[in-house]
């Protein structure tokens, strides 16, 4: 849900392109989360207290937890989050202990992709999966180009999409294909 949440201020605030990197490293007993945009960016003034639920630039609703509950999650894992901003885009990182009794699972990371995916057609999104040494990269610009105008909303191609991501995630932890 923390990536699906910074990915959604990622396409509120416009950005054309979202870099996803997830990097699970067991034996150094660290996970990375990187998401970085080409948005805007946040101004210095906002970034100083980016991470109070209680400021916010959203008008439908006073308080903003994605970024709060982001931090929370990987201090509680002896980790951090770090937010730099500029006017070329975001990026966020957050740091997990890998082993750590607290750290919550990655959850369903091919219906998050999906789900971005559905939000927002015209968003090229990059998702890279490192997990020790091996790495996934899934590129939606390539899938785009090589559907020619097909649109990745169509039912067909976002099943296809979700199994792939699936079918390769669980290939990097040794899985194989099912």
């Amino acid at each position: 849900m923390h990536i699906l949440d910074v990915a959604e201020n990622s396409i509120e605030a416009g950005a054309d392109n979202l870099w996803i990197k997830v990097e699970e490293y067991c034996k150094l007993n660290q996970l990375y989360i990187t998401i970085t945009d080409d948005g805007p960016g946040i101004n210095q003034e906002s970034l100083i207290n980016i991470t109070d639920p209680f400021i916010t630039s959203r008008s439908l609703r006073p308080v903003g937890l994605g970024l709060s509950l982001f931090k929370a999650a990987a201090e509680r894992c002896e980790g951090h989050l770090k937010i730099n901003s500029s006017q070329e885009g975001t990026k966020v990182k957050a740091v997990f202990k890998y082993n750590h009794i607290d750290r919550a699972p990655l959850g369903n990371i091919a219906q998050t992709i999906v789900s971005i995916l559905l939000r927002a057609d015209k968003l090229d999104l990059n998702y890279r999966h490192i997990y020790e040494q091996e790495c996934f990269v899934f590129d939606s610009k390539k899938i785009k180009d090589e559907l020619k105008g097909v649109s990745l909303k169509n039912g067909k191609i976002i099943s296809w999409l979700k199994k792939y991501i699936e079918d390769n995630v669980k290939a990097l932890h040794g899985g194989g294909f099912s």
